[in-house]
This record gives C-alpha cells, sequence and structure tokens, in this order.
C-alpha cells in the first residue's frame, strides 16, 4: 500500500488543521506518531496522522506538520498536548519515534522515504503491495 506524506507546515495553526483533520476523519484514522529529532542539540517534534485508504484506493496519506516544535519529554508543549488528547479522545495514543533530523538529508522526498521505511519496519503503516 503506498504511503504519502502531506506536509501541512510548522506554525500553531498547522497544528490546528492536523487536529481537524483528525476529527473529521474518525473512522479513518490508522495511527498518530510523534517523531522527534534533535538539531545542533535542540530537540524538536513532529506531528502526524496516517489515515486508512478511502475506498477502493490504497492510497494512504500521512499528514504532518514537521519540526516546528520544541520538544521536552518532562514538559510537552501546548501543541502537543493538544495532539495527544485529541487522539486519546479516539481511545487511541500517539507512537513516539525518535528519529534523525530532516536537514540531514539533501531533499525532503528522502527524509519522508526514510519515514516510511521506519513506519513499515515497525508495523506502524502497511507494508508496499
Amino acid at each position: 500500500m503506498p504511503q504519502q506524506f502531506i506536509e501541512l507546515g510548522e506554525g500553531y495553526g498547522d497544528v490546528y488543521e492536523l487536529l481537524e483533520i483528525v476529527r473529521t476523519n474518525q473512522d479513518r484514522f490508522h495511527q498518530a506518531f510523534i517523531l522527534t529529532s534533535t538539531k545542533e542539540e535542540k530537540k524538536v517534534t513532529s506531528l502526524a496522522v496516517a489515515l486508512k485508504p478511502v475506498g477502493e484506493s490504497k492510497f494512504m496519506p500521512i499528514y504532518i506538520c514537521r519540526e516546528g516544535i520544541p520538544y521536552n519529554e518532562e514538559q510537552p508543549s501546548q501543541r502537543q498536548k493538544m495532539f495527544e488528547e485529541s487522539i486519546k479522545r479516539l481511545d487511541r495514543k500517539a507512537v513516539v519515534v525518535e528519529i534523525k533530523h530532516s536537514s540531514i538529508f539533501s531533499e525532503s522526498k528522502l527524509f519522508y522515504q526514510y519515514l516510511i521505511g521506519i513506519m513499515r519496519l515497525h508495523h506502524y503503516v502497511p507494508a508496499l503491495i
């Protein structure tokens, strides 16, 4: 099943858009991710949601707000808390995964291929059929 990342942005408003995508697609919800990475000793997080394909389609979209949120394990940001509460309303929990920062990749396409590889390896998203 092919997966593709759809980048929403890094801002506060983008997280609200991601939360609305979760709310309006509850029946399509597959998995939520909190992806943490480090650049120059600063930890940041990306929030992402994978949705099940529509109808006969085999396309799985993964919406992401990439690396715009400071990460602190002991004291999560307000945006991260809102995201986790939204997922909790579905009786689910976001998977936290430590990843490489996107800046080490020459293109964002390579970064997203790397992420899909990790997600498939850990069976968070289905394998390519």
